[in-house]
């Protein structure tokens, strides 16, 4: 319908907007969207960087600390152990030793992560689940490394040593334990003897009067693997087998190189790595020695009546939790025998002038001076 002519005052007029555009091809438009999305796809890639060079640092810095720190407790109860002492504030509650344990792993913890409570504090609860993760990562990652190469070392150098019948076979540890009598020698604790057939006899059928458990020190850890009944404490953790593998195979192997690994008997001039580190990979290998001669197929806490976390905290106790003075003088001396066992002794400082005159070097050089101030006065 048309509209009349009363309503023609009420007619608006036309839309009419200008266009602020500069007309461009369709060509142009695209390339300038494929440049925007190249940026963003750019921008991605920086963060997928960053983020996988963040990934590979945590779990690499998460390998040392099975190692370094503490062999069983996650991190999670180290960081909320020390939380616990800060927020403590009359000091006056009674720690049961396990809690302290926890605190002087935190303790080796900050030394050997000493970036660790800055970034906590600096991280969303979120970004600090995702770091703890990828450190957790590197823990199981060098636990299973760790007890693939001590699983061929151990069973070679049993093979070579005693060559039982039929020889340890790494990947089969059904005939190891205490089924063999090469591997039972070793584990046979040392207050008994596996050359007595009452011994063996009564370990093999598990009776009530040879229990196998973590109270006991096994023989490999003595030295010549057998233990001195009136002095437990002289030859302990000072066996072939355990320099061979710890100091040899595994420690040289992280503070110098892989071929130096294989240097048994070497004399390097590294410093005093052990008793720096008293949280060290020898107390952990200890443990890992233990499992890899048993014939447990996967690693657990606990074999039977032998509980593994228990043993360790037995390892350090006997290090850190020394009874006076004295005690702790032969801890220190063993500390230093480790560490010349494993990087030999640097003698550097000793060598004074009066001591460097004496050397043949230096003689020779006094020797040839002397012959040619006798040739020139002759002349």
């Amino acid at each position: 319908m048309l509209p009349s002519k009363h309503d023609s005052g009420n007619l608006q007029p036309p839309d009419v907007r200008v266009s602020l555009c500069l007309e461009t091809s369709p060509h142009a438009r695209a390339k300038q969207k494929i440049a925007t999305l190249m940026e963003d796809i750019e921008i991605l890639k920086q963060d997928k960087a960053t983020k996988h060079r963040k990934t590979t640092y945590y779990i690499s810095q998460g390998r040392a600390i099975r190692r370094m720190v503490i062999l069983y407790t996650p991190i999670e109860d180290l960081i909320a152990e020390n939380d616990w002492h800060c927020e403590e504030i009359d000091g006056a509650s009674t720690k049961e030793d396990s809690q302290d344990r926890l605190q002087h792993g935190y303790i080796e913890l900050a030394k050997v992560l000493p970036w660790l409570h800055e970034k906590l504090a600096s991280l969303d609860h979120e970004e600090s689940e995702d770091m703890l993760r990828k450190l957790k990562q590197g823990v199981d990652s060098a636990c299973g490394t760790n007890k693939g190469t001590l699983k061929n070392l151990v069973a070679t150098w049993v093979n070579v040593v005693y060559s039982p019948t039929p020889l340890i076979r790494p990947g089969d540890k059904h005939h190891q334990g205490f089924v063999s009598d090469a591997c039972s020698k070793l584990l046979c604790p040392a207050e008994w003897h596996w050359e007595d057939a009452l011994v063996r006899a009564g370990i093999r059928d598990r009776t009530t009067a040879f229990i196998i458990s973590e109270n006991s020190w096994p023989s490999f850890m003595y030295d010549n693997y057998v233990a001195d009944a009136k002095n437990l404490e002289h030859g302990l953790m000072r066996s072939k087998l355990l320099v061979m593998l710890i100091a040899s195979q595994g420690f040289k192997a992280i503070f110098t190189s892989p071929s130096l690994a294989n240097e048994v008997d070497s004399e390097g001039d590294g410093a005093d790595i052990l008793e720096n580190n008293r949280h060290a990979q020898g107390r952990s290998d200890q443990a890992k020695i233990r499992f890899t001669l048993s014939c447990i197929t996967s690693w657990c806490t606990v074999d039977r009546d032998f509980n593994y976390q228990l043993f360790w905290n037995n390892v350090v106790d006997f290090s850190e939790d020394a009874p006076g003075p004295a005690a702790q003088a032969r801890v220190k001396e063993l500390l230093e025998w480790w560490t010349r066992k494993v990087f030999g002794r640097n003698h550097q400082q000793d060598l004074m002038p009066d001591v460097i005159s004496k050397m043949s070097v230096s003689a020779l050089t006094a020797q040839r001076q002397e012959m040619e101030d006798s040739a020139f006065d002759s002349d």
